[in-house]
C-alpha cells in the first residue's frame, strides 16, 4: 500500500564489512573502573587528613600567639632560686616561656658530675614545676622548630634573644652579659639581681642602726655586718666588736654593680 512505510535495510557496499561497536567483556570494564577509582582516590585529599592538617595549623598558631609579649626565662634565672618566690608573691603574671634549648641546658646541669651544679639544676627543675602550678602564671613550652630560626644560630642565648625579639617579649635573667646583649638587640630585660637590689632597704647618711658585727672587713680595722636584706655594712674601727650587737650611724652609701654598700661609725 502507498501509506505503508517501508523499512529500509542497511546497505553495505560490496566488499566492505558492516561496522559494529567494539565489544568489551564485563569483567574488563569492571577492572578498568576499579583502577580509575584507585587513581582518583589517591589524587584527591583525604577529608580526615585535611581536618588533621587544619587542626595542626590552628594549634601551631595558638602556640605562637601564647609567646607574644611573654616572659622568657633564662637558665641563670631558673637556677638562681629566687624567681619562683617572686612569682609566688604575685609580682609577675601572664605567660612565662621556657624554650627547648633552655630546658635541655637545665637538664644537663641537673645531670652534672659537679655536686653544686647538679643541686642547682635539680632545684631549677623543681622551681619550674612550682611555677607551673601557680594560677597567676601560665607556663608555656616553646617549640623552636616553629620559629624557623636560621641554622647559623646555635648558641642558647642567641636563640633566646631572637625568639623574645620576634614576639616582643621580656627576658628574665641573672646573666649580666646576656642582659646587655639583649638590650642592644632591643629586647627588654628583667635582671633578678637588679630587681633584688631595688627592693633592698634604702639607708641614708645619719641613720642609726643596731647591728651584729660578723667578721673583719677588707681592712683589718673594719668590721662587717649585714642588714636583713643582705646589704653589707662596713663599720669603721669595728674589728674589736666581732660577734657583738652594736649601735652605729651610717656615714656614707656607695652604689656598685653588685648592689649598695653602707659605711658606718660606732656611736
Amino acid at each position: 500500500m502507498e501509506n505503508e512505510k517501508t523499512i529500509e535495510k542497511p546497505t553495505t557496499t560490496v566488499g566492505q564489512p558492516s561496522r559494529l561497536p567494539p565489544f568489551f567483556p564485563p569483567r574488563l570494564i569492571t577492572l578498568i573502573a576499579e583502577e580509575v577509582v584507585k587513581v582518583v582516590a589517591t589524587r584527591m585529599p583525604n577529608p580526615q587528613v585535611r581536618i588533621q592538617q587544619r587542626r595542626k595549623i590552628t594549634a601551631n598558631k595558638k602556640k605562637l600567639l601564647a609567646l607574644d609579649k611573654a616572659l622568657f626565662l633564662d637558665t641563670s634565672a631558673i637556677i638562681d632560686g629566687r624567681i619562683a618566690d617572686v612569682v609566688e608573691l604575685g609580682l609577675l603574671s601572664g605567660n612565662m616561656v621556657v624554650t627547648e634549648s633552655i630546658l635541655l641546658e637545665l637538664k644537663h646541669i641537673a645531670d652534672s658530675q659537679d655536686m653544686v651544679k647538679r643541686e642547682r639544676g635539680r632545684r631549677g627543675l623543681d622551681d619550674l614545676e612550682k611555677i607551673k602550678k601557680n594560677k597567676d602564671v601560665k607556663m608555656v613550652m616553646c617549640e623552636e622548630a616553629l620559629e624557623k630560626l636560621p641554622s647559623k644560630i646555635a648558641e642558647v642565648d642567641e636563640k633566646l634573644i631572637r625568639i623574645a625579639k620576634n614576639h616582643k617579649g621580656k627576658i628574665i635573667t641573672c646573666d649580666y652579659n646576656l642582659g646587655k646583649k639583649a638590650t642592644i638587640e632591643g629586647v627588654k630585660v628583667i635582671n633578678v639581681h637588679t630587681l633584688a637590689n631595688a627592693l633592698k632597704v634604702t639607708a641614708v647618711p645619719g641613720e642609726a642602726l643596731h647591728i651584729k658585727v660578723l667578721h673583719h672587713g677588707k681592712e683589718m680595722t673594719q668590721g662587717v655586718g649585714y642588714l636583713d636584706d643582705g646589704t653589707m655594712l662596713v663599720i669603721e674601727d669595728g674589728e674589736g666588736d666581732i660577734g657583738k650587737m652594736i649601735d652605729v650611724v651610717v656615714s656614707r652609701v656607695i652604689q656598685t654593680s653588685a648592689g649598695r654598700i653602707l659605711f658606718a661609725k660606732k656611736i
